[in-house]
C-alpha cells in the first residue's frame, strides 16, 4: 500500500496522518520531499501520526531519521505519534527510541513544543513491560 500523507495544523504545529506503508521507493521519498518542502517554507516542528502506518522498512527508517535531521538542522524538530506495536519495537531493535520522542495522545505530543504545558510521553520500557505480560499469561 503506498504512502499517503494528510498535512493537518493544530495550535501551530504542523500534524502528518501517515497512511500506508513507509517503504523504499516513493513511501520513503514521499515523507523526506514532505517535511524537506515544510522545512524550506520555515515551518520546523512537526508531528508524524503513524497510527495508519502498517510497515515501516529499513528505507523507511532512514526517511524518518532524514526527516528528523532537516527539521534539526532548523532548529526544529519531527515528534513521533501513535506507534503500532510492530513499530515501537522496530525503533527500539534500531535504538531509535533515544532520537525520536514518542507519544501515544495527540494533545500530549502539541503540548510538548510549549514549555509551561503538561507533557505526557510514551513510556516504551512499560509498553514492553505491559506486552511480555500478557504473552506469558
Amino acid at each position: 500500500m503506498d504512502l499517503s500523507l494528510t498535512e493537518r495544523t493544530k495550535e501551530g504545529i504542523v500534524i502528518f496522518d501517515a497512511r500506508g506503508q513507509i517503504v523504499a521507493g516513493d513511501g520513503a521519498d514521499r515523507l523526506r520531499d514532505k517535511v524537506r518542502s515544510l522545512a524550506d517554507t520555515g515551518t520546523v516542528n512537526a508531528i508524524l501520526n503513524l497510527a495508519q502506518v502498517d510497515y515501516i522498512d529499513s528505507s523507511g527508517l532512514g526517511a524518518l531519521v532524514m526527516s528528523y535531521s532537516a527539521l534539526r538542522k532548523k532548529e526544529g524538530t519531527l515528534k513521533l505519534l501513535n506507534l503500532t506495536r510492530r513499530n515501537v519495537e522496530l525503533l527500539v531493535l534500531t535504538k531509535l527510541e533515544t532520537v525520536f520522542e514518542v507519544f501515544d495522545d495527540e494533545q500530549s505530543a502539541v503540548n510538548s513544543f510549549f514549555p509551561n504545558r503538561e507533557i505526557r510521553k510514551f513510556d516504551i520500557l512499560t509498553f514492553l513491560q505491559q506486552r511480555k505480560k500478557s504473552a506469558a499469561e
